[in-house]
């Protein structure tokens, strides 16, 4: 497993990130970013509100302000005890309810005529009728786009504890066991571990050896992921995984691909070498200055096929959120490719799926950041039947 990358400090870490978005505020010319969206408001904020379903969280929804000329956001939240403890107590709010329209005018009574906005509800929309809304969306991903060291070494953490929980797991991934049951290790093995959270519901998908064998997708690629099934595990059975928890407000990812029962045979070895060569072509272009379209090349096959499930990616970033920018060989096509330059502080997850239809096939996943003249490793590196395990 990488080692650590510094020695982590969140206080540093938070006025890094507002530091970050106020820059990111001046560039885009705005003077006040109001934040719904719960990963972005934890990002500006440093805050954390319980875990619950999407209809409970609607109305728990915290909301911060960041102003250019302040050094620290404002947050307005249900939680207060989830609030940092280096948050200006001035700087710390009583929640308002921006899905009702009562509380949607009582906050844009606050603010200027000309704002940024990420992810508001259509009451707040529409109480800021009128005014001058830039995307706060694209102010965000300015600033989350590269990392700091305290970040890294966040990400690297949550990995770390990603792959720690896949060792408990694998010992019951046998012929006879539920799928579902792999899930219950995984989960209590993450929180034994001390991670934040659980933030991808764990997938141990069996898969087809064949499409037409379906489930089918409109491109004709086999579908992935689906909910782990309670299906008994049997002799032979390909699963592809894919897990992620959080550690202080940072996601990791998990991909691999294991064989129940048994060692790989020889096609599936084959399978394994071949996606090992994809992601090792494409490493190899890592370095600021490249562009994702020079990922996109290298990892492309000879006859010019793109072995990656063309409803994805090729890789994406990962941060507060599971997936963000950089978002590398998506159906956006070569131009937005091409118009993504790799900078130090990038953190890029390679997912590439090599597939023989009839013959089932083999996905896993690779973590590095980007460094002044190549890349590091957050994750471990892959093995077959495994990854770092």
């Amino acid at each position: 497993m990488p080692t650590s990358l510094c020695t982590l400090d969140l206080a540093r870490m938070r006025r890094d990130r507002v530091e970050k978005l106020r820059n990111a505020m001046t560039a885009a010319g705005v003077g006040t970013l109001v934040l719904c969206n719960e990963s972005n408001v934890s990002y500006a904020t440093g805050a954390r509100a319980p875990a619950s379903d999407h209809v409970r969280a609607a109305w728990w929804r915290a909301v911060a302000v960041v102003h250019r000329d302040d050094p620290s956001p404002h947050l307005y939240t249900e939680f207060p005890e989830g609030s940092p403890s280096d948050l200006p107590s001035d700087h710390l709010h009583p929640a308002i309810e921006v899905e009702a329209a009562g509380g949607a005018a009582e906050l844009a009574a606050m603010l200027p005529d000309r704002l940024a906005i990420d992810d508001a509800p259509f009451p707040l929309w529409k109480a800021l009728g009128g005014r001058d809304l830039v995307d706060g969306v694209s102010v965000l991903a300015a600033a989350k786009i590269t990392k700091t060291l305290d970040e890294l070494e966040c990400i690297r953490q949550a990995q770390a504890i990603n792959e720690r929980a896949m060792r408990s797991v694998r010992p019951s991934a046998e012929p006879g066991a539920l799928a579902t049951d792999l899930s219950g290790v995984f989960l209590r093995a993450i929180a034994e571990l001390g991670a934040t959270s659980n933030t991808v519901d764990p997938i141990f998908q069996v898969m087809p050896k064949s499409v037409s064998s379906g489930p089918f997708s409109v491109t004709g690629d086999p579908v992935f992921p689906l909910p782990t099934r309670a299906r008994k595990l049997e002799a032979g059975d390909v699963m592809w995984i894919d897990t992620g928890i959080n550690l202080n407000g940072y996601a990791s990812d998990f991909g691999a691909t294991w064989i129940i029962g048994g060692n790989p045979d020889e096609r599936m070895r084959a399978q394994f070498e071949e996606w090992r060569a994809i992601v090792d072509r494409t490493l190899a272009v890592v370095k600021p200055g490249a562009t994702g379209a020079d990922l996109v090349n290298a990892a492309k096959a000879r006859d010019g096929r793109r072995p990656w499930l063309p409803y994805f990616y090729l890789a994406h970033g990962i941060g507060t959120d599971s997936a963000e920018m950089p978002l590398i060989g998506t159906d956006r096509g070569p131009e937005f490719d091409a118009s993504i330059v790799l900078q130090p502080g990038m953190v890029l997850v390679f997912e590439p799926v090599v597939w023989e239809d009839g013959f089932c096939g083999h996905r896993s996943e690779e973590v590095v950041a980007v460094t002044d003249d190549g890349y590091l490793w957050l994750s471990s590196r892959a093995e077959l039947d495994g990854v770092g395990i």
